[in-house]
Order: C-alpha cells, then structure tokens, then sequence
C-alpha cells in the first residue's frame, strides 16, 4: 500500500475519532506516523502538533457556529498553557527517540484509562483560579512534549475544575488544544526532524474532512460506546509502543 493511501487512511480515521469523541482521538496521530508511515519519533510529535491544530481549528469553528464555546473562560485556560507548551516543545526536539516512545506510550495509556472510567464529579462551587491555571499549564506541557492535543485531559478539566457543561467544556478544550498546539509548533522550528510535507498534507486533509463526519458519526452512535472502544484501541497502541521501546 503506498504511502500516500496510508497517510489518507490513517488521517481519516483520526479525524473520526476526533469528531465523534470530542477529545483524543489525535492521540493516535503520533503511532501512526511512526509505524505506518516511518517518521522518527521527534518528527511524529512535530507532525502530529500541525494535524492536531489544523483539525482543531476546523472543529473549533463547528462548535463555535453551534455556540458551544467559552471563549473568555477557554482563552484564560489556553493562556496559562502557551509557556509551559512552548518550553515543552523546545525540550521535547532535543530528548532520545526511547525517551519520547516511552513517555507517549504512558500517557496514551493514561488516557484510555481515563476513558474507561469517566469522571461524574459535580461542578465546584466556585473556581479556584490557581487550580484552574495549574490544569492549563499542565495540559500545555503535555501537548508540547509529546505533541497531542490533550483532548482527553482538558475535557474533564473544564468540567470539574471551571464547571463548564459538557458541550461546552468540549467546544472549549478545542479552543485551549488549538492554541497550545501553536505555541509548541513555534518552539519547535527548526528542530522536529524531517518533516515530510507530502506525507502531512494528505494526512492533516483527510483528518479535517474526517472530523466534521464524526460529528455526524456521534448522533448516530452513543458517546458511551465510542468511548469505550477507542480506549480499548489505545490501550493496545501504548501496549505495543512500550514493547517495541523495551525489545
């Protein structure tokens, strides 16, 4: 199969998920560049920020047209990451390709864990401001150092730590994923490897196409069900990239 059907495949399927889900689906952005379309892992986390914040910002605009957005409390969020996110990404391009595989590999499984168990907490009362500003430095880290959008993080955030309702706080977390995923993309300039345009184009296209059919994809089927079964796939992406880094 050549490389530019693959890359086509893979972005469409990664765009579905980010559609249907709302979050995390750009987590397998990164394995699937490394092992279907042979990036280096510094080259994937590069490659995998510009899918994830093209398709972001098209998402975004959906959401928004559908007034699904905060965008006071989600530009507040999103710029308490843009440091962290763009210290992380200079780090990032420099660290041993094991390093990256392994620290991706934990947090995919990190990830599907948390979708296997959804939190049900309640809105706070009030918002801390200094919890809130802690959770987006975070998830601008997480995006800078391993190149996804974080979805899968800032979701739950927004819902427990800034009380926004779920159709918001996803609308929202686009917004935050979009702007992180920038401001890691400026640090690393000049130091994401190769970068293969004609392999991220397709790809990035075929995502963006496959996010809006997502969203159709998630009134059809329900959330519950989407979820489970991409954590299921997650869990065995992080299981197969911590063996290939152990052996």
């Amino acid at each position: 199969m050549s490389t530019l059907v693959l890359a086509l495949i893979a972005g469409a399927v990664i765009g579905l998920a980010l559609g249907a889900l709302g979050g995390g689906g750009s987590v397998l952005a990164v394995p699937a560049l490394i092992y279907l379309l042979g990036f280096s892992p510094a080259s994937a986390t590069t490659a995998s920020l510009i899918i994830v914040a093209a398709t972001s910002a098209t998402a975004l605009y959906a959401h928004a047209r559908d007034g699904n957005v905060v965008w006071k409390t989600g530009t507040l969020f999103a710029a308490a990451g843009i440091l962290p996110a763009f210290l992380a990404g200079a780090v990032a391009g420099r660290l041993p390709a094991e390093v990256l595989t392994a620290a991706f590999a934990v947090i995919a499984a990190l990830a599907a864990l948390r979708m296997l168990r959804p939190a049900n907490s309640p809105p706070p009362e009030r918002i801390r401001p200094a919890r809130a500003a802690g959770a987006g430095a975070g998830l601008g880290a997480v995006t800078g150092f391993l190149g996804v959008g974080g979805g899968f993080l800032a979701v739950p955030a927004l819902v427990g730590v800034l009380g926004l309702r779920m159709k918001q706080a996803v609308g929202t977390s686009l917004l935050v994923i979009t702007v992180n995923s920038l401001a890691a993309l400026t640090a690393r300039t000049g130091t994401g490897g190769d970068l293969r345009w004609e392999v991220i184009a397709p790809f990035t296209g075929a995502a963006v196409l496959g996010a809006w059919d997502g969203k159709r994809l998630a009134a059809k089927i329900t959330g519950q069900a989407l979820q489970r079964a991409f954590a299921f796939v997650l869990l065995g992406v992080a299981a197969f990239m911590l063996v290939d880094v152990v052996v």
